[in-house]
């Protein structure tokens, strides 16, 4: 079997509505709400960058969006793309704290080079249609090991999000603030579960 045969046979390369994405505001309770979610029973996947940042950190690597953008961002789609490969919703979607769609938005915002590998990903990869943003909330908003930028960087990345996610095809639904457990019902709603 060749590869096209490979992605046209296999549904999770087609738009797969049980691949859900949670993007959004750095800062904004996606982890938070994604951590409701899992204890409602979904299964759900971590932020790449957050993980490659604590890897880089504990081993001394340059992988970092502070340091070296680029391969940061090639560390992230990597990630994703592993976490999307391995995703197998059963009963219920697959839940994404972010997507390949947030690094290759960064690195359009920077104006950086676009490898051609992340414009196959953008074609290859498809997630549900409809995308979850959690919108800016300087409220919540911290600084961490992990998280070095300001909250208005913050929403600037939340601007070109919101840009970025139509352009490649998706359809944006803001998640209104509120408990965790009320914007997990709110997203459980949109799911239909």
């Amino acid at each position: 079997m060749n590869e096209a045969e490979y992605v046209a046979g296999n549904p999770r390369f087609n738009g797969s509505d049980r691949l859900v994405v949670v993007s959004g505001c750095s800062g904004a309770g996606k982890s938070t709400l994604l951590a409701e979610l899992e204890l409602r029973g979904y299964l759900v996947y971590p932020e790449p960058g957050r993980q490659i940042v604590k890897e880089q950190l504990h081993i001394g690597g340059d992988g970092l969006p502070w340091q070296n953008p680029l391969k940061f961002a090639e560390l992230c789609v990597s990630r994703a793309l592993f976490f999307f490969n391995t995703a197998m919703p059963i009963d219920r979607p697959a839940i994404f704290d972010r997507s390949i769609v947030d690094n290759i938005a960064g690195i359009e915002r920077m104006g950086l080079a676009l490898p051609h590998s992340f414009s196959l990903a953008l074609q290859r990869y498809r997630y549900a249609r409809r995308v979850f943003m959690t919108p800016p909330w300087k409220e919540l908003f911290s600084r961490d090991t992990e998280r070095r930028h300001s909250f208005e960087e913050a929403e600037a990345e939340y601007a070109e999000l919101l840009k970025s996610y139509p352009a490649n095809g998706y359809e944006v639904v803001l998640i209104p603030r509120g408990t965790p457990a009320e914007r997990a019902s709110f997203l459980e709603r949109q799911l239909g579960f």
